[in-house]
């Protein structure tokens, strides 16, 4: 999961366009279906949704859009918090800004408090406790009107290009 934010007066369809090879039509797939059938042959495939600031991309059986190849270049010209939801150590995160990567292996929503945050940050870790997507939704700038771009479904899926899995 990806939440980008858009620099003013950029384009809100920017998002889907920067992944390249993007033609501006709906994709209608067979295994949209049942994405389960086949997780892994189905990791190209994500999910885009504008909203205030920007635009949500999820993939709810997978971590692709977590990858630098994907959120390098969807963060040039502005920031963008990613989020893979890992089953087994916890919400994992990364930062990047302008194409390239901030920061890594955050823990979106975790409730750190350690000695190296600054006071805002450490309220902000508070407030957010637990609460990793509307951790990354706020710290990109993003403003969802509801919980849509998270739990689906999408504006529009995407195939990404064969570079970007």
């Amino acid at each position: 999961m990806i939440r980008t934010r858009l620099e003013a007066g950029a384009d809100p369809n920017s998002g889907a366009y920067s992944f390249g090879g993007y033609d501006g039509k709906p994709l209608h797939l067979a295994a949209l279906d049942d994405p389960w059938s086949d997780p892994d042959g189905n990791l190209g495939i994500v999910g885009v949704t504008d909203v205030p600031g920007g635009c949500v991309v999820t993939q709810p059986w997978g971590y692709v859009p977590s990858t630098p190849e994907v959120t390098l270049p969807l963060s040039v010209g502005t920031v963008c918090h990613s989020m893979f939801a890992n089953p087994k150590s916890g919400s994992q995160g990364a930062v990047s800004r302008d194409g390239v990567l901030e920061d890594s292996d955050t823990h979106p929503g975790g409730g750190d408090a350690g000695g190296h945050l600054t006071g805002e940050e450490i309220l902000v870790e508070y407030l957010y406790q637990g609460q990793a997507e509307a951790y990354c939704c706020a710290a990109a700038g993003l403003r969802p009107p509801d919980a849509r771009a998270v739990v689906g479904p999408p504006d529009l899926w995407l195939r990404l290009p064969e570079r970007d899995r």
